[in-house]
């Protein structure tokens, strides 16, 4: 187990940032939408309002939101359907504390001062509520459909990240293949914190070495103990070589959560099914590995989810929460 004590603290970015990530500590977040549904089937997005009301009420640190402009049938998922910063923004009128964050938002179809603005515009509705993780998507039906070139996206990905981090200061001056700032406009409002915490997923088409210095964080998949300890051990190196701070570290896991607290674990898409006992075990070796969140998604889970979520919450926050023990 990492020695809590022992590790120095990740920067101060925003609200959600600073309580969600903390070194050598495990957080627990949900992502939505908060019902089952098969796949190539379209969740009903029936109660979630009141679902996400009561995954703050029991305690998990946040709630994740897709970036899905498109259904393709292709893909088995079309994501929790709404336009990620209108859905936002209304997640922010109904809870008070819970972080929300984005997994991800997909830069190369979008225009990075439309991103920017309507990311900064949450972060300050929301109290400084907003986590934003950006990709550079892997629908390449998506592309033609905006015009847009799925092969280059790394390209315009990178440019995005760049514009969005100019646009946070004042009166910026930026030169992009996306724009060009003289300096002498500016936008309004900025973020509520030192930047909009912008988290990495995966590699986004960039090198090792670009991810660990242009992101406040990364966003990884679940994978075997030992391989996702060796890629967040690489991941961590890389920012002590290049003089980084540390950063956090997520990732995803699809739960499928039985009654019995000792039932044993099944593979499932990305994650598994089991009790609360596996998971339990599970989440505390991540933690030894250096993972600082987990966005636990209910899509293939049996139980109804309301029941989930408060057998999770009496089962695990005690152990895996964003607060102070």
């Amino acid at each position: 187990m990492l020695n809590h004590s022992d590790t120095a603290a990740f920067a101060k970015i925003n609200v959600a940032y600073n309580a969600v990530f903390r070194p050598g500590r495990l957080s627990i977040g949900l992502v939505l939408p908060l019902e089952a549904y098969a796949v190539g089937a379209e969740p009903t997005m029936r109660d979630h309002i009141a679902m996400a009301q009561l995954a703050e009420s029991l305690g998990f640190a946040s709630l994740w939101l897709r970036d899905v402009p498109f259904n393709v049938p292709s893909f088995g998922d079309p994501g929790q359907m709404f336009d990620p910063f209108v859905y936002l923004g209304t997640l922010g009128a109904v809870t008070e504390h819970i972080a929300l964050g984005t997994s991800s938002i997909i830069l190369p179809l979008r225009h990075p001062a439309h991103v920017a603005k309507a990311a900064a515009t949450v972060d300050v509705l929301s109290g400084g509520r907003l986590l934003m993780g950006v990709a550079s998507g892997d629908r390449p039906e998506e592309y033609p459909a905006m015009a847009q070139s799925y092969p280059d996206r790394g390209a315009r990905f990178r440019e995005s990240v760049d514009y969005i981090r100019s646009v946070g200061l004042a009166y910026p001056r930026h030169e992009g293949a996306q724009g060009s700032l003289s300096g002498q406009i500016d936008m309004l409002p900025k973020p509520t914190g030192t930047r909009l915490p912008l988290l990495i997923t995966g590699g986004s088409q960039q090198t090792p070495d670009w991810v660990a210095g242009n992101g406040d964080g990364w966003m990884t998949y679940p994978r075997e103990a030992g391989s996702q300890g060796r890629v967040i051990a690489e991941y961590r190196a890389r920012l002590v070589a290049s003089g980084q701070p540390d950063k956090p570290v997520m990732q995803s896991l699809y739960v499928d959560l039985q009654d019995q607290a000792d039932a044993p674990a099944r593979p499932i898409h990305l994650g598994f099914q089991s009790g609360t006992d596996f998971l339990r075990r599970y989440l505390t070796e991540i933690e030894t590995l250096g993972v600082n969140h987990v966005a636990l998604n209910l899509r293939f889970n049996s139980a109804p989810v309301g029941t989930t979520l408060k057998r999770l919450a009496d089962a695990l926050l005690t152990n895996f929460s964003s607060k102070d023990q």
